[in-house]
């Protein structure tokens, strides 16, 4: 038995494993060492009957399907006769536009920001039940998110699909945010509105273009004015109009969503709701979200190519859970390994360089080392 296999089996031998819901529905999946071939369609009737074949079959990454099924064992996805599915959503440090350039912990922390900001479409916009969501840390670059509501079960491919562009801000009617009306009176008073207490996008970008215009009014005026100017169309002259324009009335009237014709913010606002909707969607990966049939990582089980295990986070829980320390489940003690590829990971508080060569390193960083293929046991 190698190494990481041996490590496996020990973990699996005393492990608390969540089993999912209604375990005797659900099909698994395991892919094992040294092997390229997953082995899925199996079932089991409860979670001893789980435990047993961790136990005897060591994998080194275990799944388990979003769908319930009436027969989880058949081997064709017809005869497994599809009951429902969880929505589950993806959160993977692949999906953001800058991962190539972060460490491996920037990654892990700008994916959790994600992660919020899609929790609050899920239970502000959406009206879910914090009690039916369950959070994991996928034990590799990311998170998951379930969703357990009855509601969704029945949701076919294109309804999730759905839900994902609205999470994700695709298709949103910025005309629809910012409304333009005429009053008649004395003459015709054009004026601009926003709704910051509208539910949705229409609210949540309208809360976000007045905090960002108190930003700008609160800040040194060269240095506003440079802000401003990072937006499409916006030049010098216009960013000191808006400037100079924010005063206390103003800002009190554009709080009440009463944004008047000020030409100089009108031009503003199109591309500051392009970015703010950047900035308030979250990135999820669409095909797993739209897969009523997808395969998911089972919590409590570890990742062969790390060696964490896939960890349950409270929502509560979720501003201070480190995944580098709370989901490293291997010991301190210390352990000879061949470095084959020189690396640098932060685990557990601390900071390992480690060149090409033998060096000792505790359990852990040996685990995720070999797990890696950055080294071999020495």
């Amino acid at each position: 038995m190698n190494y990481l296999k041996k490590k496996f089996y020990e973990y699996y031998l005393k492990a608390e494993i969540e089993p999912p819901r209604r375990i005797e529905r659900r099909e698994f999946a395991f892919l094992f060492f040294n092997e390229d071939m997953m082995k899925r369609h199996i079932s089991f009737k409860n979670k001893d009957w789980l435990l047993r074949y961790l136990k005897a079959n060591v994998p080194a990454h275990v799944y388990y399907s979003s769908a319930y099924y009436g027969e989880p064992f058949a081997n064709t996805m017809k005869e497994k006769k599809w009951m429902g599915a969880d929505l589950i959503f993806d959160l993977d440090a692949d999906h953001l536009p800058m991962a190539k350039k972060m460490t491996y912990e920037e990654s892990l922390e700008s994916v959790k920001e994600e992660l919020k900001k899609l929790v609050s479409f899920l239970i502000d916009d959406f009206g879910f039940n914090e009690k039916d969501l369950s959070i994991y840390f996928s034990g590799g670059r990311g998170y998951h998110c379930h969703v357990h509501d009855k509601r969704v079960l029945d949701l076919g491919s294109q309804e999730r699909r759905e839900i994902v562009d609205y999470v994700t801000g695709r298709g949103i009617d910025y005309n629809h945010i910012v409304v333009e009306r005429s009053i008649y009176g004395y003459g015709i008073t054009r004026t601009i509105e926003i709704s910051p207490s509208s539910p949705g996008w229409r609210g949540r970008i309208a809360r976000a273009i007045i905090s960002f215009l108190e930003e700008i009014k609160n800040m040194e005026r060269d240095d506003a004015i440079e802000k401003l100017m990072g937006f499409e169309g916006i030049g010098k002259k216009v960013a000191s109009d808006i400037y100079d324009g924010l005063d206390d009335n103003r800002m009190a009237l554009i709080k009440e969503g009463k944004i008047d014709q000020m030409a100089s913010i009108k031009r503003l606002l199109k591309p500051l709701m392009k970015e703010l909707a950047v900035k308030l969607h979250s990135s999820t990966d669409e095909p797993v979200t739209a897969d009523i049939k997808r395969l998911i990582r089972l919590p409590g089980s570890l990742h062969g190519k790390t060696g964490f295990r896939v960890t349950k986070v409270g929502i509560d829980a979720l501003e201070d859970f480190n995944p580098l320390e709370d989901a490293i489940v291997f010991g301190d003690e210390m352990v000879s390994i061949k470095v084959i590829k020189p690396f640098k990971v932060k685990l557990k508080g601390e900071e390992f360089i480690l060149k090409e060569g033998v060096t000792k390193v505790p359990e852990y960083v040996a685990v995720f080392a070999i797990a890696r293929k950055f080294a071999n046991i020495f």
